[in-house]
């Protein structure tokens, strides 16, 4: 359950407040519609209490006392009596409402017309009033049977009793229209949630999203999450920032230090529930920086694990935030708060498969001394290729695995042909033209690099068909398998060998030009000379760096 500040004692105290004074305005109303039907005023009397609540003016002075302690017994009975029947006039008192509505409408009716003064004298006993004004009185009025006074009561009552029933239905179905659009809103938004959570999209990209849908649902004028860095550690990026991740949408008012130390303040990560504060809970908080009127804050919680914080700040419309807002915040965070336990569980795994690529790169570095780096250096040229073409993220990560091991078949050529300082002879290079297919079938049982094995398979494939191993022409060739063929031809021509010097920059960009539409795709090698001033730094800083010392087996 959400924890509510007091304020909701004083919300639940409004509304009883309001429910009365909507029951009343009800009564008032047939009252009005008594008026209509009978052509005269009538009084209002509480029928629990017997107070007056509405009275007649002119008519004021009569027994009242009496009146409204018969008229308890009519509230309770539920159904209109005569109260009072003394000749010339009758009270006729009629219950509003369902016995649950106390309100009783009283009016006095003549049975005959009034003529001789002892009528008179005798009317003006009765209703209290002058014998004059009685007289007066009695000359405006309309001669009732009392049967027909009952009949026609019954029938007023009836249609009061229908009209405050379809009153009621009415604003039940308003209340169930209001909570049926915030259910089919929460329901809308965490169906959207779930259906674009993916494991591989970061918390930045889910994060901002599911803050922009909470912004058009929720009533605040800002929202807000913050995760911890755990949960956005990519292995195979050098951009990892140590820190926790803050963002917002709308006008949200604090900032992450201030967010951060409110949090602590309101004991979120001890309730491990959604925390609703408004005016009054922030007031108590004396030595904490807060920023808000009013607070909404739900833990991101997995495996007694917290990952982060949701949070919503400032009623839109000067209200307080309680449970509708609470429960919705806590459905969001309890599903963003499993994901992030499963991203962090994703990292851990793909840190350990980051480790097995990079020692299967290592062991081809360790096994050609004079090639050592080359795989690392073009994974990197061909994600800046990858950029410089427009690929998502995702793409540029399966291009920076491929470069990594596109030449893992070579742990299967013999170290006399690979190694060899010369020329190589027709059935050397032969065999040495066995890697790609090599890889391939290392790799292949390895369901989570599936996606790399077209580049492992066909980077030495050539756009005019004469590569290997099968030849492929044109569009024929994997996307992927054309920019490593790039970037690894690039590198391949630019270090040195033990039979030859490394080319210089002007010589490969005229061998790339040339072969352009003929050995390599020539989108790609557009591509490559825009981005030839990073790709030439990245070559550059990686010899640069390069650490190991291997020596040449004897």
């Amino acid at each position: 359950m959400a924890q509510i500040s007091d304020q909701s004692l004083i919300d639940t105290v409004s509304v009883c407040a309001a429910a009365a004074v909507a029951l009343k305005e009800d009564a008032l109303e047939a009252l009005v519609e008594l008026k209509r039907t009978y052509g005269v005023p009538f009084a209002l009397l509480d029928g629990h209490r017997g107070d007056i609540i509405e009275a007649i003016a002119e008519l004021a002075g009569g027994d009242w006392l009496l009146w409204s302690t018969l008229c308890s017994q009519v509230a309770l009975r539920g159904k209109a009596e005569l109260i009072d029947e003394r000749e010339p006039l009758v009270l006729l008192a009629v219950p509003l409402g369902e016995k649950a509505r106390p309100w009783v409408a009283v009016a006095p009716f003549l049975t005959r017309p009034v003529h001789s003064e002892q009528d008179r004298t005798r009317l003006a006993e009765i209703i209290g009033i002058s014998p004059a004004a009685a007289s007066k009185w009695a000359k405006r009025q309309r001669i009732w049977s009392p049967e027909a006074l009952l009949l026609l009561a019954a029938k007023a009552q009836e249609k009061t009793v229908a009209d405050t029933q379809v009153s009621a239905l009415s604003a039940q179905v308003d209340a169930l229209s209001s909570h049926l659009a915030e259910t089919y809103e929460e329901i809308a938004l965490l169906y959207r949630l779930t259906e674009n959570l993916r494991l591989s999209d970061g918390v930045e990209e889910i994060g901002g999203r599911t803050l922009d849908w909470l912004l058009d649902v929720l009533p605040a004028e800002g929202v807000a999450a913050v995760f911890s860095p755990a949960t956005r550690i990519d292995p195979f990026s050098e951009n990892n920032v140590p820190d926790p991740w803050f963002v917002c949408r709308g006008d949200f008012p604090g900032t992450h230090a201030e967010f951060t130390q409110c949090v602590a303040r309101l004991g979120v990560d001890v309730s491990r529930q959604p925390v609703v504060f408004n005016a009054s809970g922030l007031g108590r908080l004396h030595d904490a920086k807060l920023f808000a009127r009013n607070l909404v804050v739900a833990p991101l919680v997995s495996a007694g694990k917290t990952h982060g914080y949701l949070a919503a700040a400032n009623h839109y419309s000067g209200g307080e935030f309680g449970t509708v807002e609470a429960r919705l915040l806590g459905s969001v965070a309890t599903i963003l708060g499993i994901h992030c336990g499963n991203v962090v569980l994703y990292r851990e795994q793909s840190e350990l498969f980051a480790g097995v690529v990079r020692a299967l790169s290592s062991a081809i570095d360790a096994k050609d001394q004079y090639t050592c780096g080359h795989s690392d250096r073009v994974a990197r040229v061909a994600v800046r290729l990858a950029e410089e073409l427009g690929m998502n993220a995702n793409e540029r990560r399966t291009l920076h695995l491929a470069g990594l091991l596109h030449d893992i078949g070579k742990i299967g050529i013999k170290d006399e042909v690979l190694r060899k300082p010369g020329k190589l002879t027709p059935e050397e290079y032969e065999h040495i033209k066995l890697h790609p297919a090599l890889g391939y079938e290392i790799l292949r049982g390895i369901k989570k690099i599936e996606h790399v094995l077209p580049a492992v398979l066909h980077h030495h494939e050539s756009w005019d068909g004469q590569g290997y191993p099968h030849g492929l022409v044109g569009e024929a060739i994997p996307f992927i398998a054309r920019i490593v063929a790039v970037a690894d031809a690039f590198d391949a021509m630019g270090s040195d060998r033990p039979y030859r010097k490394g080319m210089d920059d002007d010589s490969l960009d005229t061998i790339l030009r040339a072969g352009a539409g003929k050995q390599w795709d020539a989108h790609i090698i557009e591509a490559f000379f825009r981005a030839r001033g990073d790709i030439r730094e990245i070559s550059r800083r990686e010899r640069e760096n390069l650490q190991l010392d291997l020596q040449p087996l004897a």
